[in-house]
């Protein structure tokens, strides 16, 4: 597998494992094989059970189409769906454990999951298909042509060390959480936050410290009840780690 490293707006690079062509072509089979029964399904409803055919054939050519195009629209808004509210991820990449990802670090957006959808629709003609396997084959990053379009790429969860391990904190089991809201945060917001935090420690780079200090208000709506900066992030960490833990 391809190794990928993401550089973060801070500077920090982060290391992940690209997910194979294999395991992106698996996660695309699984999907299609549950929007398979999803139209089996809703054939068997509408068409059969319902009679809905017999009904369509006294329409005209168009009011046919529509109400074809409205029964099987799931199917068509399915990836983009899944991925916006799975954070990157349809049933298929769940099954596979392959996820989306910036290739700046922060979690892909709508945005960047409508990109990779419209190139999806496109590259599902027989050329493009071809095209966007080759494109995965011999890009390092194993991105396909919507990937280079949003910039993201998709990486593997299999990594022997994985997101959650690089944010795991020590708490005690009298540990009293102060930020609640820190849950507005994903796991990969807190691998950012520590990663760029250790780094900055480490060089006395208090300049990156008030900028995250003030990313992560801004995204969270929390205000610092703590007059030292690095005290701040080093609560926010933990506290992820207690609500995360205990959800």
């Amino acid at each position: 597998m391809s190794e990928l490293s993401i550089n973060t707006t801070q500077n920090v690079n982060i290391n992940f494992t690209a997910a194979s062509v294999g395991e992106r072509i698996l996660a695309s089979f699984l999907d299609l094989l549950i929007k398979a029964a999803y139209g089996i399904v809703v054939f068997y409803i509408f068409f059969y059970w319902i009679g809905l055919s017999d009904k369509m054939a006294e329409m005209d050519y168009w009011s046919a189409v529509a109400i074809t195009i409205i029964i099987y629209f799931p199917v068509l808004i399915y990836s983009i769906t899944l991925e916006s509210i799975f954070e990157g991820q349809t049933f298929g990449k769940k099954i596979v454990k392959i996820k989306v990802v910036k290739i700046d670090g922060y979690q892909a957006g709508f945005g960047d999951y409508l990109i990779r959808w419209i190139f999806r629709v496109i590259e599902k003609n027989s050329i493009f298909i071809l095209i966007g396997i080759i494109a995965m084959a011999v890009n390092k990053k194993v991105q396909r042509i919507g990937d280079m379009a949003a910039g993201t790429a998709v990486i593997t969860l299999k990594n022997s060390i994985t997101i959650n391990h690089t944010i795991l904190e020590e708490l005690g089991s009298e540990y009293v959480p102060t930020y609640p809201a820190v849950i507005k945060l994903s796991d990969n917001d807190i691998r950012i936050i520590k990663d760029t935090f250790d780094v900055a420690r480490t060089n006395g780079d208090f300049e990156t410290i008030s900028k995250l200090c003030r990313k992560i208000e801004a995204v969270t709506g929390i205000k610092s009840q703590s007059k030292i900066e690095s005290d701040f992030i080093r609560i926010i960490i933990k506290d992820y780690n207690f609500y995360t833990r205990n959800m």
